[in-house]
């Protein structure tokens, strides 16, 4: 009897833990902080994602088989994310891309967190944000940016049918 009562929960907490793993990842989500930092003239961008949806994107993209063990690692996460994120000044008539510099990666509590910067004096204000982390891997993926500088605090929404979004004034 007894044998049978710890095999029924065994299998009560088996079941349970498949359950909760299967409904703790329904959501696919990235959300990235774009800031104006007036004291290094700088945007400051900070990315965070779940850490095994960019593995398996890029395993997917690469065909490898990828982790933070792989030796290319953060060579493999920076080209994914410079590729499917990008920052653009339309403002005057331009068409200039930001030049993001790659500052590094962590990984914590089964999240990447990724840290990119570039010299910007100005406001956000009619900034194009193109952003399709992940959307080709996830099609119910869904990236939020909340951006703020001196003057402007907002967010933008992207998914895989909504890829490009202006920041506007918001004041």
């Amino acid at each position: 009897m007894m044998k049978t009562s710890l095999f029924k929960s065994l299998i009560v907490c088996l079941l349970c833990g498949v359950a909760l793993s299967s409904a703790a990842h329904r959501y696919f989500f990235g959300l990235t902080e774009l800031s104006v930092n007036p004291k290094t003239n700088s945007i400051e961008v900070i990315h965070q994602l779940t850490a095994h949806d960019i593995d398996n994107a890029i395993a997917e993209q690469q065909q490898i088989h990828f982790s933070p063990e792989h030796p290319e690692y953060e060579q493999l996460i920076q080209a994914y994310v410079e590729a499917h994120f990008k920052i653009v000044d339309v403002k005057d008539n331009k068409n200039n891309e930001i030049a993001l510099n790659w500052v590094g990666l962590e990984i914590a509590k089964s999240n990447v967190y990724i840290y990119q910067e570039a010299n910007f004096e100005n406001f956000l204000s009619g900034l194009v944000v193109k952003n399709d982390l992940l959307v080709d891997t996830y099609p119910k993926q869904i990236n939020t940016v909340n951006y703020k500088d001196g003057t402007n605090i907002g967010s933008l929404t992207f998914s895989a049918s909504e890829k490009i979004a202006i920041i506007t004034n918001n004041n």
